[in-house]
């Protein structure tokens, strides 16, 4: 072998060993590369499995839940208030308007119906120009990326990396779970629309007051153009500015063949209108009523297991806002009239009313820059405006179900929440007496009993040493009055004689009892005059017992509570009990006809036209503080009450419960029986329980063919034996 072969052989192994040397390289940087890329990718998947930690399981986006507006309804199918925390009312996919799904879609993700989450395109642009800035930029997520950010606040909106990537693990969860069309759905039930409103509906109903199914296309426009900012494209505060994105979503909408040039141009045109609600909007409607329905449920929602302000319940409520609505206007209109009386008076330099008011409540004013106030000339401060108001309340309830149909808390809600038909205790004045007299007559007295029309003595104080000497309103003085004379007239004198000579107080407080007054009842003398405080509500409860035949029904407010979806968590009943006998009820009922026929009511009939059979009782107490009326007919018990908050201060003289409580009362009877069309109705005579026997009008005893007869009711065993014996005999 030569050397030149020995090299040629040397050189050959030389490369052998450095091609095995070269591949051990090539195998070890292979391994060293899948071993970085191993743990590259393990690294990332780890990443996001940690990311994805604290993300909803797919469990948890089939149970899709966000808090929903709990909506009090009235039994017109009225919404009469919403109580939330976010503002929020679910609709299904098919009540959405094809025109609003398509103006969203062209307008925030024209490639909704191909991608699988998200934008390709749209999200490597984002993140070029991300990296390329230095700056984080929104604007590529798709609607599915979306609807995650607004699903799960556990996302987070800090505009980071991150939040990006854990966006979009939700979103491909999401597109993985839902449909499309299930998707847009929940997108548009959860994006927020500004002015504390979430959802396609609740935004519906803010801006435009309609069911998002009758949304025009301009309307849906404005709307899903604000979804990019909703504080500063708002048709409310900036017109101009919704005007302008409202176009550029038609225009889109054109560009994309969705709609025609007619369309386009058509809608561009329509000036910006939203709707702004006014005093008797059904949403404003009863707030005195939507407040006592929310405070009874607080009371309730833990027992119930629910939240009231988050789990989208229905209240069903017994109101009629029909109902309301006229109650509303007729209590507004007479508060006006009462209040230009009583400013009058304190205007009046030569009244010292106001002069008294001042200082006894310690008011840094004179009387001369209170007057100023009243008559606008500076501005009056709140405590004082508070104590110089006349307020005045209104409940009416179904007879037949003791439902509340109506309820004016107050004059104005804004400036006093406080309930006067609920939370308001007052004395009721003559309008107790309806008590007085159910205890005699269910006592056997009947209603031609007679009683002296003289002075009386009430003791007052505590060891009985304080004398009142109580006087009719009228002033009158007379001789023997029947019980019916004496109510008819509001006697003082005679119901002051029937407590202390026929019935005594503690039977007084019992029947007041029974009937459903609640309050604290002082068994004394003055009790036939009304000295001790009652509720409206409570009264109007009670004289509903009355056209009943002596059945006491509990006031009902909430007929039953369901759930978001219709499923019915409770049914509310009332309680019913038998407290008066039917002839008792029946003689009440007819001796308080006579008042509203003849008597210190009649007003109602003369004045303001109300011809339907009614009964019922005015109230004035002392010094003209209180004024009531609270009467029923067939279908109605209403309860009326005008006064200041302050029980010291006078309306003044001659503002009685004649001249204050039956005008709102008769106005707003007459006014629901028109408006609704009632037929007229008898009360109910229960020919098994009275006897009906004619009597003299003179001697009230059983009337001969010489008398003036008048035809009186009367329990059995309480009709006179005897006939008159002054015109003749039979």
């Amino acid at each position: 072998m030569n050397i030149a072969s020995e090299r040629f052989i040397i050189e050959d192994m030389r490369k052998q060993f450095k091609a095995r040397e070269g591949q051990q390289k090539f195998k070890q940087r292979i391994y060293i590369a899948l071993t970085l890329t191993l743990i590259f990718v393990t690294s990332i998947f780890s990443w996001l499995y940690i990311l994805a930690q604290d993300l909803p399981s797919l469990d948890e986006l089939e149970r899709y839940d966000p808090d929903l507006i709990t909506r009090i309804v009235s039994a017109d199918d009225k919404v009469i208030q919403e109580l939330f925390t976010t503002q929020r009312t679910l609709v299904k996919s098919n009540e959405i308007p094809p025109h609003v799904k398509k103006a969203l879609i062209l307008t925030e993700d024209q490639q909704f119906y191909k991608h699988w989450g998200m934008n390709l395109f749209r999200t490597v642009y984002s993140i070029t120009l991300n990296v390329f800035s230095g700056e984080i930029h929104g604007g590529a997520s798709s609607l599915t990326q979306q609807l995650a950010r607004s699903l799960y606040a556990r996302i987070g909106f800090k505009q980071t990396y991150t939040r990006k990537i854990r966006e979009l693990i939700t979103a491909v969860q999401i597109e993985h779970t839902f449909t499309k069309e299930e998707i847009l759905t929940m997108y548009l039930n959860t994006v927020y629309f500004g002015h504390g409103t979430y959802g396609l509906q609740a935004a519906a109903s803010k801006y435009f007051n309609k069911r998002v199914e009758n949304l025009t296309l301009d309307e849906g426009a404005i709307l899903v153009g604000m979804l990019r900012s909703p504080a500063y494209y708002s048709p409310i505060t900036h017109p101009e500015r919704s005007r302008h994105i409202r176009n550029v979503v038609i225009n889109n909408m054109f560009n994309e063949k969705a709609i025609n040039a007619v369309e386009r141009n058509y809608f561009k045109s329509l000036p910006i209108e939203t709707y702004q609600p006014d005093s008797v909007d059904a949403g404003n409607v009863a707030p005195y009523f939507g407040e006592y329905v929310r405070r009874l449920l607080e009371k309730e929602d833990e027992e119930l297991g629910v939240d009231l302000y988050s789990d989208g319940l229905t209240i069903y409520t017994s109101l009629d806002t029909r109902m309301q609505v006229i109650a509303n206007a007729v209590v507004a209109k007479e508060l006006v009239r009462v209040q230009a009386i009583v400013n009058a008076r304190f205007l009046d330099k030569r009244s010292t009313a106001l002069t008294e008011i001042l200082e006894y409540h310690n008011i840094g004013y004179t009387a001369d820059s209170v007057r100023l106030m009243i008559l606008d000339s500076i501005e009056m401060p709140p405590s004082i405006e508070r104590l110089l108001t006349v307020q005045a309340q209104l409940i009416s309830l179904d007879v037949e179900t003791g439902q509340i149909k109506a309820m004016v808390g107050g004059k104005n809600f804004k400036k006093s929440s406080w309930n006067r038909s609920i939370q308001m205790v007052r004395q009721p004045g003559s309008s107790f007496k309806a008590f007085l007299y159910t205890a005699a007559i269910d006592n056997g007295y009947p209603v031609t009993t007679t009683l002296l029309n003289q002075p009386v003595v009430i003791k007052t104080g505590k060891n009985d040493s304080t004398d009142w000497r109580p006087k009719n309103y009228d002033l009158s003085m007379g001789g023997e009055t029947t019980i019916r004379e004496g109510i008819r007239r509001s006697l003082n004198l005679i119901a002051v004689r029937t407590i202390q000579e026929l019935i005594a107080p503690a039977a007084v407080v019992e029947k007041a009892r029974a009937m459903g007054i609640t309050t604290y009842l002082y068994p004394g003398d003055a009790l036939a005059l009304g000295a001790s405080s009652v509720r409206p509500i409570e009264m109007a409860a009670a004289y509903a017992v009355y056209p009943r035949l002596g059945i006491w029904i509990e006031p009902l407010g909430v007929l039953s509570i369901q759930d978001r979806f219709g499923g019915t968590l409770k049914k509310y009943s009332p309680e019913r009990k038998e407290v008066l006998g039917r002839g008792t009820s029946y003689v009440m009922l007819s001796l308080l006809e006579t008042v509203a026929n003849a008597g210190t009511g009649v007003g109602a009939r003369t004045r303001f036209g109300f011809q339907e059979p009614s009964g019922g009782k005015t109230g004035t107490t002392t010094g003209f503080t209180d004024a009531w009326y609270v009467g029923f007919t067939t279908k109605l018990s209403t309860a009326v009450w005008v006064g200041f908050d302050d029980q010291l201060i006078s309306l003044g003289p001659a503002m009685s419960g004649s001249a204050l409580g039956v005008p709102i009362w008769a106005q707003y009877m007459k006014a629901v029986y028109d408006s609704l069309a009632w037929e007229r109705q008898e009360f109910e005579i229960p020919n098994e329980s009275v006897i009906f026997a004619n009597v003299c009008s003179e001697t009230h005893k059983l009337a001969t063919e010489y008398c003036s007869p008048e035809r009186e009711v009367f329990l059995p065993g309480t009709v006179p034996t005897q006939y008159c014996d002054v015109h003749g005999s039979r």
